[in-house]
């Protein structure tokens, strides 16, 4: 069975989310993030596209509803032993037939958690959800409750997330081996994704973002393929991956000639990356990290080209993106905590100049203070 971790780190995390069950007044958690179904039980699947929802109760069940595709897939990558198939046939609706299981655990009357910010739950199934549910139970939104267990690593966790961070370098080396004018963005990518898999390592959540030119300005995936001019300028962010755990980094590279203002937007990254560092531990909000962010490069005249985040936690993903809970931006009260994990990106993006830089690494929050899990240099490189 491809389970990547032990039974008794299973077991802990389900006592762990029952006590807080208990501790909320709910009887059972309604999961449809697949990032909680893996956590808490190890299943692994793409196939949360899809309706299916895994049940714990503060008695301890666990149910899985699910389609038959995912029956084998629960089998061979869970502990789950009680797994249910809805049948697909048109007009099907398998929120009656998560009700009936519920009547059969006896959670008629009950308080029900859901995590309704699920991209496995889409607006069409929620209202289906909230309809067949409607006088059974009362629900709340609980979509955080396992998120906030998931933001502090295990050290089995942190194993994968280094192993994570080790492919991420692999895949800045090989940019750094073949960027130069004339070569493809498609090369790029092409040998970026080899290496992170010949290493062992999976697809990432979301695409690898790659832009020059004018699209080095951009902080999304998009399917253009430029040709590197002499000069030019190129943006990459992506993340090594391993059993679904991310690090994430990101580069701004000048290609042939540099302008004179990549170099000075590059100062203005170390220093704030180097300022969000000092900040990024034990005891302080994750707002505190995006403020001294902010007053770096406000302070250095960069105020229009920075973002209004910089950073969010990164773990365990699945499919559309990578970005975890919680987000670095102003006024986020979490309490950054030993065993997080968070990715900071000191964006600038100069829409005046058609001139971007970027610079981003990811780090472990230690006890007094943190590492940085990229072991690559900072220092500006051209291509």
């Amino acid at each position: 069975m491809a389970i990547h971790f032990t039974k008794k780190e299973f077991t802990e995390r389900k006592s762990k989310t029952i006590q807080e069950l208990k501790k909320q007044g709910l009887d059972a958690l309604l999961m449809f993030r697949q990032e909680s179904m893996y956590w808490l039980t190890g299943y692994d699947t793409m196939g949360f596209v899809f309706f299916q929802c895994l049940i714990l109760t503060t008695k301890g069940d666990v149910v899985l509803l699910t389609r038959a595709p995912d029956l084998r897939q629960a089998q061979n990558t869970s502990i789950i032993d009680d797994i249910r198939i809805w049948i697909d046939k048109d007009k099907s609706n398998p929120t009656n037939e998560l009700k009936n299981i519920l009547l059969e655990l006896g959670l008629e009357k009950s308080n029900l958690g859901v995590e309704y910010e699920a991209y496995g739950l889409t607006g069409r199934n929620a209202i289906k959800l909230n309809n067949s549910l409607k006088n059974f139970a009362t629900l709340h939104d609980k979509s955080e409750l396992i998120s906030c267990f998931r933001t502090v690593k295990s050290p089995a966790e942190i194993v994968y997330v280094k192993k994570a961070a080790e492919l991420a370098d692999k895949a800045l080396d090989e940019v750094w081996k073949i960027v130069k004018p004339g070569v493809s963005e498609a090369k790029i990518l092409a040998e970026m994704q080899k290496v992170v898999f010949e290493g062992g390592g999976d697809y990432p959540a979301n695409e690898f973002i790659v832009g020059s030119g004018h699209n080095a300005l951009l902080c999304r995936y998009q399917s253009e393929k430029r040709i590197l001019s002499n000069p030019d300028q190129l943006t990459i962010e992506w993340a090594g991956t391993f059993k679904h755990y991310h690090s994430a980094m990101m580069r701004t590279i000048p290609i042939g000639k540099a302008n004179p203002k990549h170099f000075k937007m590059h100062e203005a990254c170390l220093e704030a990356l180097s300022n969000c560092e000092k900040k990024l531990k034990p005891g302080n909000k994750v707002g505190d990290v995006f403020d001294t962010h902010a007053e770096t490069f406000d302070k250095l005249g960069f105020k229009r080209s920075r973002m209004n985040a910089c950073g969010y936690s990164l773990g365990t993903t699945f499919a559309p993106n990578w970005m975890d809970w919680p987000m670095l931006y102003t006024e986020n009260p979490y309490i950054i905590q030993p065993g997080n994990v968070f990715f900071m990106h000191m964006i600038l993006m100069d829409s005046e100049n058609q001139l971007a830089m970027n610079l981003g690494e990811t780090y472990l929050v230690k006890q007094l203070g943190n590492e940085r899990l990229g072991k690559k240099k900072l220092e500006l490189v051209k291509g």
